[in-house]
């Protein structure tokens, strides 16, 4: 009965270390938006050429900061409809949705800048 308890914690001694899981721990919460990874390139992809110097001859929107200081009246004007006043991207369409949550979402998450 002894040897066969010892062969029994010696398996086990030997056989629990490599019985570890080899997936990782999903995730529970998607990835935070920041303002360099995914507020940025929509600013320029949107908000060009009239808020991105030199171009730009309206208040510039080329930093974090001032992204950042503005992102209540950003969120509002385009959340407008076209034909709203103070609708923007000015003399375009509205943008998509996806577009607007991400800016929302964004300013909800901690305006994060990386």
């Amino acid at each position: 009965m002894k040897k066969i308890f010892f062969l029994l914690i010696l398996v086990i001694c030997f056989v629990l270390p490599f019985c570890t899981s080899t997936k990782k721990a999903a995730s529970k919460h998607p990835p935070r938006l920041t303002y360099a990874a995914d507020i940025q390139p929509l600013v320029v992809a949107n908000c060009s050429p009239c808020h991105i110097p030199p171009k730009g001859n309206k208040k510039p929107f080329d930093s974090y900061s001032t992204v950042k200081s503005d992102i209540d009246e950003i969120i509002m004007r385009i959340q407008k409809n076209p034909t709203d006043r103070g609708f923007m991207p000015f003399k375009h369409a509205k943008l998509a949705d996806s577009i607007i949550s991400k800016f929302v979402s964004w300013k909800s998450e901690g305006l994060l800048e990386n």
